[in-house]
């Protein structure tokens, strides 16, 4: 069982630049915004018109939108230290609640007949979120970079490899964050990378 904690990030005001570099790529990179940034790509790519972008939004809403208004409310309800929910025994309640929230828009995607890529990303993350769930029990690793890694290889997978090295940004740049910021250890950024592979994996055999 992992007894590794965090400090508490120091506050941007007085933080060092460094710090405060860190800070703005974990925020704006931060999980549900990439999930939400990813569906509406691939929804897009996935049909033509604004019937793509509509199915990917429809996803977004269950994967991306919902998870977040989870950890809002645990944070306004003080169950939750921050948004970013630091604390590993503090993420099984949020982490579980949003796969339900996964699990019904696989179920509605699924029943409405929406494009193959769609479906196939969110069982991805469906995929991605149970096997954080089950590590997360026991160690604590790095979600930022869960999924920024599976990110950036569907993004590859999608749009061909000409993206590769914006894609790879990604996740150097979140897991940069994240150590700065003293969030993870090494061994936790590269578990978290490894893990988005699952992801990136079960897309590739349903797409």
């Amino acid at each position: 069982m992992s007894t590794f904690v965090p400090p508490e990030p120091p506050l941007f005001a007085v933080a060092s630049p460094r710090e405060k570099g860190a800070r703005i790529v974990t925020d704006v990179l931060a999980p549900a915004h990439l999930v939400i940034a990813l569906l509406l790509l691939v929804g897009a790519h996935s049909a033509d018109g604004w019937s793509g972008a509509g199915w990917g939004l429809l996803a977004a809403s269950f994967c991306g939108v919902v998870p977040i208004g989870i950890i809002a409310l645990g944070v306004r309800r003080g169950t939750l230290t921050d948004k970013h929910v630091r604390i590993r025994r503090q993420r099984v309640v949020p982490l579980a609640a949003s796969l339900l929230s996964v699990l019904a828009g696989v179920a509605l995607l699924y029943a409405l007949h929406a494009p193959a890529e769609v479906c196939a990303l969110v069982v991805a993350m469906l995929g991605g979120l149970l096997s954080a769930l089950a590590v997360t029990v026991w160690w604590q690793v790095s979600l930022h970079n869960a999924v920024a890694g599976g990110a950036a290889m569907i993004l590859v997978l999608v749009f061909g490899p000409a993206l590769l090295p914006f894609a790879a940004a990604v996740p150097a740049a979140v897991g940069w964050s994240r150590l700065a910021l003293r969030a993870h250890t090494p061994a936790q950024v590269a578990a978290g990378t490894a893990l988005g592979g699952v992801c990136a994996l079960v897309f590739t055999l349903l797409r």
